[in-house]
């Protein structure tokens, strides 16, 4: 069971790609790609302590109050996590800026804890946000991957490209260090991940395709 949610989550039903959730921090923080690890970490962290612990609590919070309660665990673990990031990771902490923090805000988040880990146990809640977290770390690597290669000829601050203000060949495209590149870059993704596997693309009208509607 959990290999397959975690396959679905990367592919099938990509929280970023599939059901457009955490596009804010995937364009802000994907300049390269360290920053885009640290928050991948730093929101798997988040999301999968936030499930478990909300799924361990889900029989003693009112409706009434479920969401406030929800929303105040997820803020702590992002302070703690803020915290942390700034104790031993200060330079990346202070290029992240408050990405961090807006994790509390993040629709992945929140709907992983309200849609699920609010309904189900432990376990499979632990799971379910492992695997989102996963797929959302998958797209934002890649697309940190593609803007810092593109943008600045390197990989994890080496170099993968002579930069021609060097004496080499490459000249950096300065648009792949603003953050409009990234809805290139995960628009790119989307498109290459639905003409591949045409069962994800969208339907419309009365249950037909786009492309089987006609013109009449």
């Amino acid at each position: 069971m959990a290999m397959r949610e975690i396959r679905s989550a990367l592919i099938t039903n990509n929280p970023v790609t599939q059901q457009i959730l955490g596009i804010c921090s995937a364009l802000a923080v994907s300049t390269s790609v360290a920053t885009a690890l640290t928050m991948s970490m730093a929101l798997t962290a988040v999301l999968c302590t936030s499930n478990v612990i909300i799924s361990s609590i889900r029989h003693h919070i009112p409706p009434s109050i479920r969401l406030i309660v929800q929303i105040t665990i997820i803020a702590s673990l992002v302070i703690v996590t803020d915290q942390i990031l700034q104790a031993y990771a200060f330079e990346l902490s202070r290029q992240l800026s408050i990405f961090v923090g807006l994790i509390v805000t993040n629709c992945l988040v929140l709907g992983r804890a309200e849609a699920f880990a609010s309904r189900n146990p432990v376990g499979p809640s632990a799971i379910d946000g492992l695997a989102n977290a996963l797929g959302y770390s998958l797209i934002l690597l890649l697309v940190g991957t593609v803007r810092e290669v593109l943008g600045q000829g390197t990989w994890f601050a080496m170099t993968v490209f002579p930069l021609a203000s060097n004496g080499g060949w490459f000249e950096p495209i300065g648009l792949m260090t603003l953050a409009p590149s990234a809805y290139f870059v995960i628009g790119f993704l989307i498109w290459a991940i639905r003409s591949k596997r045409r069962d994800l693309v969208e339907r419309t009208g009365y249950g037909l395709r786009r492309e089987e509607l006609s013109d009449d």
